[in-house]
C-alpha cells in the first residue's frame, strides 16, 4: 500500500526507462521508446512484420488490426486494436498478437483464414489481414457467433471490393476449437510472462519525444502537479490523430491506459462509479444493464477497435462538442470527478464544458471518474445521427431523461452533441416540458423552442438546418418510442 501514494508524499516510485512487451512468441524491450511512435510503424518498419497494413491512419478502417492482450485482475484479456493510432510505449506489460502468429494445428492456415479462402472472403486482400484478426477475436470470444455478433465485430474494418455477405459466412463457419488455439495453448506462458513485467515501476523513456508512464493513479496525479503541461494520452482514439492527421507534438505525454485503478467500475447502490480510464467496451455491459436504452447508442459509437481503446474519460475530457458519451451521461444526471493531487471537486457534468476548446479543468488536474445516479421512473432514449451506420461521426447526438408522475412531466433533462460549440441542455426546451400532461403536444410544443436553445452551423457533416430539423424530429421520435410508457 505504501507504493500507492509514494508519489503524493514527496517519494518518487522505482523508475526504468525501457517499455517491455511480447511480441508474437519473443519477448521485446525497448530503451527510449518516442512517445509518438505507433505500433503500425514499429511492427512495420522495424520488425518487417508487414501483414499489419497501413491504410487511413485514423483508425476507421482496421487494415491495422492485432491483438492485444493485458492482465486484467490477474486475468489475460486480448481486444483488437488499431496500430495505426496505438503508440509504442502504451505496450508496456502487453502481449501483441499479428497476423502473422496465426497458423493452424498442421503449421498451415488458420481456421479464420481457411474459411475467408473457402468463402471467397478476400480479392484484392488489402483489408483481409484485419479482417482476420478481428474475426480471430470474435472466434476466440464466440464460436459460434450470430449475424449480427459478425457484423459488430466488423464495424471498423472497411471492405471496398469483397463485400460483407462472403465474409459473414466464413465468420460463422470457422471449424476448429478456439480452447485448442495455440493463442490458448500458450496463455499460461504469456500470463507468467506479464506478471514478472509487472514490478510497479514508473516508466520515463526520457529524450525529446519523452514518454511517461506512472505507476499508479497517485503518481499520475504528482506528476500531473508537476508537469501540467503534458499531454495526457489514455485510449488514443483521438490523441492518435494529432499525431498521424496534423503532425503534432505530443511530448511530453503521460500515457494512463494501464492504470487498473482508473479502470474499475463500481457499481453502489445508488450510483455507479466508472473510472475515467474504462473503455467502452468496459463500460458496455454495466450500462446495459442499468440502462438498456444505452445499448443500441453504444454499439454507434466508432468500431469494436475503437471501442477497445477509447475511453469514456478521454471522450469528457477532450471537451468535442460532437463526443457521443456526453450528451448521454449528461441526460442521465452525470457529475464528473476531478483531481489534482490530493485534492478532489465534483461537478454536473454539463458543467465542465465552457465554450469550444475551452473545459473547467485547472493546471494539473485530470478527469478521475463519472458518477451516474441509478435512478428509476425516468424515461430514458439516446439517439446519435451521423452519415454512415456504424464507424462514424455523430452530426447530431440527443439524449433525454424525462420523470413523469402522475400523468405530469415532473422533470426532464435532454442534451444535445452537434448543436454547439459544446455538448448543452436544452435548457428551454425543458422548461418547456416541465408541468405540462405527458402527452405528444407536450413534446411538440419543446420541439418548437430548440431555436431558442442553439444556433449549429453547417460543417461537411451536416447543415445548420438539417441538424435543427433532425433535432426537433427527435422530441417526435421520443414521444412515439415512450408514449406509452407512463
Amino acid at each position: 500500500m505504501v507504493a500507492r501514494h509514494t508519489a503524493i508524499q514527496g517519494v518518487r516510485p522505482m523508475s526504468r526507462s525501457e517499455i517491455r512487451f511480447l511480441l508474437n512468441d519473443r519477448p521485446v524491450s525497448l530503451d527510449g521508446a518516442g512517445a509518438s511512435t505507433t505500433l503500425l510503424d514499429h511492427l512495420r518498419r522495424d520488425r518487417r512484420l508487414t501483414g499489419t497494413k497501413e491504410g487511413c491512419a485514423e483508425g476507421d478502417c482496421g487494415a491495422c488490426t492485432v491483438l492485444v492482450g493485458r492482465l486484467r485482475d490477474g486475468v489475460l484479456a486480448y481486444e483488437p486494436v488499431n496500430a495505426c493510432i496505438r503508440f509504442l510505449p502504451s505496450l508496456d506489460g502487453c502481449h501483441v498478437v499479428t497476423v502473422e502468429h496465426l497458423r493452424g494445428a498442421d503449421g498451415g492456415l488458420h481456421p479464420v483464414q481457411r474459411a475467408m479462402v473457402e468463402h471467397h472472403g478476400s480479392q484484392c486482400g488489402f483489408c483481409t489481414p484485419g479482417i482476420v484478426m478481428a474475426l480471430y477475436a470474435l472466434w476466440m470470444a464466440d464460436a459460434n457467433p450470430s449475424e449480427e455478433a459478425v457484423e459488430t465485430a466488423l464495424q471498423g474494418n472497411l471492405c471496398r471490393c469483397t463485400g460483407y455477405a462472403p465474409i459473414v459466412r466464413a465468420a460463422q463457419d470457422i471449424a476448429g476449437d478456439p480452447a485448442a488455439d495455440p493463442l490458448h495453448a500458450e496463455r499460461e506462458r504469456v500470463a507468467a510472462q506479464l506478471t514478472a513485467w509487472a514490478d510497479g515501476s514508473r516508466v520515463d523513456t526520457g529524450g525529446p519525444d519523452r514518454a511517461l508512464l506512472p505507476a499508479d493513479a497517485d503518481d499520475l496525479a504528482g506528476l500531473l502537479v508537476a508537469m501540467p503541461e503534458a499531454t495526457v494520452v489514455a485510449g488514443a482514439t483521438d490523441v492518435g490523430l494529432w499525431v498521424t492527421k496534423h503532425l503534432r507534438d505530443i511530448a511530453p505525454a503521460i500515457f494512463i491506459g494501464h492504470l487498473e485503478d482508473l479502470r474499475r467500475i463500481e457499481e453502489g447502490a445508488d450510483t455507479l462509479r466508472i473510472g475515467a480510464g474504462a473503455s467502452y467496451e468496459d463500460c458496455a455491459p454495466v450500462l446495459a444493464r442499468h440502462f438498456p436504452h444505452l445499448a443500441a447508442y453504444w454499439n454507434r459509437i466508432a468500431g469494436w477497435q475503437v471501442r477497445a481503446m477509447g475511453t469514456v474519460g478521454g471522450n469528457i475530457a477532450n471537451g468535442s462538442p460532437i463526443g457521443d458519451t456526453p450528451p448521454a451521461l449528461i441526460a442521465l444526471g452525470a457529475r464528473l470527478v476531478l483531481r489534482r493531487g490530493e485534492a478532489r471537486r465534483t461537478m454536473p457534468l454539463e458543467d465542465f464544458f465552457l465554450d469550444y476548446g475551452r473545459q473547467d479543468r485547472r493546471e494539473g488536474e485530470f478527469v478521475e471518474a463519472v458518477e451516474v445516479p441509478l435512478d428509476t421512473g425516468v424515461h430514458h432514449a439516446a439517439y446519435k445521427i451521423s452519415k454512415r451506420r456504424h464507424d462514424d461521426i455523430s452530426a447530431v447526438a440527443a439524449a433525454f431523461g424525462i420523470r413523469v408522475e402522475a400523468g405530469r412531466i415532473a422533470g426532464a433533462r435532454i442534451a444535445f452533441g452537434g448543436m454547439a460549440g459544446v455538448p448543452k441542455r436544452a435548457r428551454r426546451a425543458e422548461a418547456a416540458l416541465i408541468g405540462r400532461d405527458w402527452s405528444e403536444d407536450a413534446f411538440l410544443a419543446a420541439a418548437g423552442t430548440l431555436p431558442d436553445d442553439f444556433a449549429p452551423l453547417s460543417d461537411w457533416r451536416a447543415s445548420a438546418e438539417y441538424r435543427m430539423t433532425v433535432s426537433r424530429n427527435l422530441f417526435r421520435r421520443f414521444w412515439i418510442e415512450r408514449g406509452d410508457a407512463a
